[in-house]
């Protein structure tokens, strides 16, 4: 599904596998980075949807994971055998995904295992640049729903587009969820002033008044 010129949703529950949260993709038509892998279920039918969008396997060079639940990370290792590309992840959420833990990722929540992924990018910092081809992306720290949540965004069309894939929570003391980060971490969305949020489980919001009445229905 196309978002934008530069911005594609390739996976989720309607268009991977049902337990899948939305995978997303940024290309510049030469160079590509996905944002999130799903569970690892629907692999094959995301491997089409790219083919139907015309993104190129040999162009993703990078997957950016936003957090470590099972839901958008189970996928973590088959996209990385697939394409070869560099994994990234904060470096707090780093360690569950690259162990394989079963319980602060949930995937015990879903009567599945985890397959460790090795990061290759382990990000410290509160907020890093990463260029994809024409396109540079940035990743912030957003601590709250797990230690190590990321948001990203991107310049398309002229457009702030925001993915904060799990902007809604849940808050989980299993999941080592926080509330003071949580409710900091959202204000801080909310300065991002974006055009467009692209969520992990509630679709896309268009327009700057939909983003933040989304962000805000949270607080």
């Amino acid at each position: 599904m196309k978002i934008t010129q530069h911005v594609y949703q390739v996976g989720g529950s309607n268009l991977t596998h049902p337990s899948d949260a939305a995978i997303y993709c940024i290309t510049d038509g030469k160079v590509s980075a996905l944002i999130d892998a799903g569970t690892g279920e629907g692999h094959d039918r995301l491997l089409k949807n790219l083919e139907r969008e015309q993104i190129a396997s040999s162009s993703i060079k990078y997957l950016f994971l936003t957090h470590c639940h099972f839901d958008h990370v189970g996928g973590a290792h088959k996209v990385r055998g697939t394409f070869n590309c560099k994994v990234v992840a904060h470096q707090l959420d780093a360690l569950y995904i690259e162990s394989g833990d079963q319980y602060v990722t949930a995937a015990s929540w879903y009567g599945s295992f985890l397959t460790p992924c090795t990061i290759d990018i382990k990000v410290s910092e509160k907020e890093r640049k990463f260029e994809i081809g024409m396109l540079t992306v940035t990743m912030y720290h957003i601590p709250g729903h797990s230690p190590g949540s990321v948001a990203l965004t991107v310049e398309s069309e002229g457009k702030l587009v925001l993915f904060g894939q799990d902007v809604h929570g849940p808050l989980n003391d299993t999941l080592k969820s926080n509330r003071d980060d949580y409710i900091q971490s959202l204000e801080f969305l909310l300065s991002l002033d974006a055009d467009i949020l692209c969520e992990g489980h509630f679709g896309v919001y268009y327009g700057k008044e939909e983003v933040k009445d989304f962000i805000e229905s949270f607080l």
